[in-house]
């Protein structure tokens, strides 16, 4: 007979309030989903896949298998969810699996560089294209993005609901202009332009691989709204039902616009562009697409941005009602429903982290201290530098994404007697297939980053450091 998860966390100390239950519905995890997926990729990836493959019927097929190996992932992560319904996604799946020390190395590096980090960059996209489309100096945009951190930072300490509605929001404005791009790019294709269903292109590229490596890059995020679980209503049904919509709803989505760009322009004139979507949008608005172009980035960079500072503080929320030396970060305001410590402790490092990959003067300083350790001096091309940080990094996002599909693995041993509303079909065929994906990956990112993987490794052995000093002491029984 199957068990009930035994309780493994004490009641919150004094001052603290749990997660409100119940405030999440369907349709509000599904924006989320997509509101942190389709962020920038879409629309400044999509030339150099198409570069990477010979033909467009090769560019639809690596969009497609992206999305089924993202699909056959949200899959094993509604096993997880909905047998562990706990705050945090990961950092409980990596917690009971393999021990306190794995939940507390995976906050810790999605504290001070990996989700920070994506925060970061979608804050320094959205400055970059308000840049553009105001006719600003370049100056400007680690201003745009610092002040995008606070006010949705703020945002969400303001309450569950104003980050919910928020999120639905944004994710509406995006869905508009997708909408657009869709109509532009099946009605009012260019002249000369290849329609999409041809079978031949001219020229080869670098490869399918690096294109299936650059779009699972593009599908990244579809994971995080397992942080929100424990405050989703209906979880049995909701949870699986959000990862696998969420999942399959945004590769249609990126099928449908690759298919529009093709159209609309031609595989080599699609290949070759520096603004694929703003040069659909000409068709029927002339110049004034390149606007439209630069809005719906802006649009879609902040829906990335609310969704992840959302989710994020989700994981430091669960971290401090388990360590001592994080117990700070697990006060919920018991009237807002939000973790505000863990919220403004986000804010906080990510500024930090703004200030020092994208201003002058913090660049200094990092090409100074890298260079000192006998590292090359980094690129800052890409949103701030942001995209050169998270390349560097994304070998210990990979790492942790690994152990997470082992982890469905060990859980089915260790907590064999527990009840599983939901179970991956064919297993353990698709969960090795998952974590076959991630080990894929995680070897690209390794030899992509070489000696500048340092920049992910260090934080996380700091963490380990942490740990070992200070983390020992946790909360739960």
């Amino acid at each position: 007979m199957p068990t009930e998860l035994p309780p493994d966390r004490p009641p919150p100390p004094p001052g603290a309030a749990r997660p409100t239950a119940g405030h999440l519905g369907l349709a509000d995890s599904v924006s989320v989903i997509v509101g942190i997926v389709i962020g920038a990729g879409i629309y400044e990836t999509a030339p150099f896949i198409l570069s990477c493959v010979a033909n467009p019927a090769q560019a639809m097929l690596v969009w497609a298998l992206g999305g089924v190996l993202s699909v056959v992932g949200a899959l094993c992560y509604a096993e997880l969810a909905t047998t562990y319904p706990r705050g945090g996604g990961d950092y409980y799946f990596l917690r009971r699996a393999f021990g306190p020390w794995a939940s507390f190395v995976f906050s810790w590096s999605q504290l001070t560089v990996l989700m920070s980090g994506s925060i970061g960059l979608m804050a320094f996209v959205f400055a970059d294209y308000a840049v553009r489309l105001f006719g600003l100096r370049a100056a400007a945009a680690p201003w745009f993005a610092l002040i995008s951190v606070v006010v949705f930072s703020l945002i969400n300490v303001a309450g569950l609901q104003s980050g919910r509605w928020t999120q639905n929001g944004l994710t509406a404005l995006k869905a508009l202009g997708l909408s657009a791009i869709l109509l532009a790019g099946f009605f009012w294709p260019q002249a000369g332009a290849t329609p999409a269903v041809a079978a031949a292109g001219p020229g080869g590229g670098p490869g399918f691989g690096l294109a299936l490596i650059l779009v699972l890059y593009t599908y990244g995020g579809w994971n995080d709204a397992a942080y929100m679980v424990a405050e989703m209503t209906d979880q049995r049904r909701n949870i699986p039902r959000a990862l696998l919509l969420g999942t399959a709803g945004v590769a249609v989505v990126y099928l449908l616009v690759n298919a529009a760009y093709l159209n609309a322009l031609g595989f080599a004139a699609a290949r070759s562009s520096h603004a694929i979507a703003a040069d659909v949008l000409q068709g029927p608005l002339g110049p004034a697409g390149a606007r439209m172009m630069s809005a719906l980035v802006m649009v879609s960079a902040l829906g990335a941005l609310n969704g992840l500072i959302l989710t994020g503080a989700r994981i430091y929320a669960a971290a401090g009602a388990d360590f001592a030396v994080l117990a700070f970060l697990a006060r919920w305001h018991p009237r807002r429903g939000t973790p505000v410590p863990a919220l403004l402790t986000q804010m906080g490092l990510t500024l930090l982290l703004v200030w020092l990959v994208g201003h002058d003067a913090g660049r200094a300083l990092l090409t100074a201290v890298m260079t000192g350790a006998g590292l090359a001096a980094p690129s800052w091309e890409g949103h701030g530098g942001f995209d050169t940080l998270l390349k560097c990094t994304a070998p210990v996002f990979w790492m942790f994404f690994l152990m997470t599909g082992l982890s469905l693995f060990v859980l089915r041993v260790k907590d064999r007697g527990i009840e599983r509303p939901f179970t991956v079909p064919f297993f353990p065929l698709l969960p090795l297939v998952f974590c076959g994906m991630c080990g894929y990956m995680l070897y690209a990112a390794m030899d992509y980053a070489g000696k500048l993987a340092l920049v992910g490794i260090l934080p996380l052995l700091a963490g380990v450091g942490v740990f070992l000093f200070f983390g020992r002491r946790t909360l739960t029984t």
